[in-house]
């Protein structure tokens, strides 16, 4: 059976106010990074899925960030996927 490599991309969305990127921003000020208008922390979630083909791969990882990895009342995610 196939192997499937994913990456989703879990962010705040963007009503959505985020004290961790607002405390790093006021960091980088103070390390005299300038120029940052924005920063803002989600997360990254990596992984590896037995599946028949790409579209149930697909189909498993959307059901997973949807009910497990995402909040979905505050937080978007987006799926990057390829086979190994």
């Amino acid at each position: 059976m196939p192997r499937f490599q994913a990456r989703v991309l879990v962010r705040l969305r963007p009503s959505v106010l985020d004290p961790a990127g607002e405390a790093a921003r006021a960091a980088a000020s103070r390390l005299d990074v300038e120029g940052l208008a924005s920063l803002r922390i989600g997360k990254a979630v990596e992984i590896e899925l037995d599946a028949p083909d790409e579209a149930e791969a697909r189909r498993r990882i959307e059901r997973l960030s949807d009910r497990l990895l995402a909040n979905p009342v505050i937080e978007d995610w987006s799926l990057e996927i390829q086979s190994s």
